[in-house]
């Protein structure tokens, strides 16, 4: 059994990544983590396998690779678009997914990680559109610049508030607006919408480039 950890401060990201990985029959979630204290914490206590920790999450990933080097626990970053890989693995960590990652490609990570080898993921372009690259390819063109916006606040878990503001509309815009979004994609709530957009590279890809030309936009408030 695979015991893992996930840090990440995106509440909704985390819960994706998690359901990805706790349907594996030879995997186990045993924590997570939303602060520093809290991974350091989960890292000495359960001694897990892998690490599943965000890029953001700390702005040094150093003492966290060190707590997990002292309890024998591998490290895998969660990276955003445009981050090197190089940077992390020379910090010390044995894998680099980003948050594009499919579900089938972060599972062959966590597994070789735990297993002692390196894993990168592969941000080469596929001559060939796979199945299912082309739902999202369909999803992404019926979605228009501004529900695209609000695909990718939802997935770095900004409230239904916050985007408004961001948008500078009213809380009930935003309401009617993911209303439409759920049609046109088929899903019912927020995680579904989150879940959906994680796993077809080409929507989070459309999703990560509408929100990076938006001005920097202030942290999602806790829960």
């Amino acid at each position: 059994m695979v015991k893992l950890i996930l840090a990440d401060n995106q509440a909704i990201f985390r819960a994706g990544i998690a359901k990805v990985l706790a349907v594996e029959d030879d995997m186990r979630i045993v924590a997570q983590a939303q602060t520093l204290e809290q991974l350091l914490m989960a890292v000495d206590k359960f001694r897990a396998a892998v690490v599943v920790v965000a890029s953001n999450f700390h702005p040094d990933l150093t003492p966290i690779v060190q707590a997990a080097a002292k309890a024998k626990t591998r490290v895998v970053v969660l990276a955003d678009t445009g981050e090197t890989s190089s940077r992390f693995m020379n910090t010390g960590a044995h894998g680099v997914v980003y948050r594009n990652v499919t579900g089938p490609a972060l599972v062959e990570c966590v597994r070789k990680t735990a297993a002692g080898e390196s894993w990168v993921q592969d941000l080469a372009v596929p001559t060939e559109l796979t199945e299912n690259d082309m739902v999202g390819l369909r999803v992404r063109d019926r979605l228009t610049a501004k529900e695209l916006r609000i695909v990718a606040l939802i997935v770095q878990g900004y409230k239904n508030k916050e985007i408004a503001t961001q948008l500078g509309t009213t809380e009930q815009v935003i309401k009617n607006y993911l209303r439409n979004v759920y049609d046109k994609i088929g899903v019912s709530d927020r995680l579904e919408l989150a879940l959906f957009t994680i796993h077809h590279r080409i929507l989070a890809e459309a999703a990560a480039a509408t929100a990076a030309t938006m001005t920097a936009a202030p942290a999602p408030q806790a829960n």
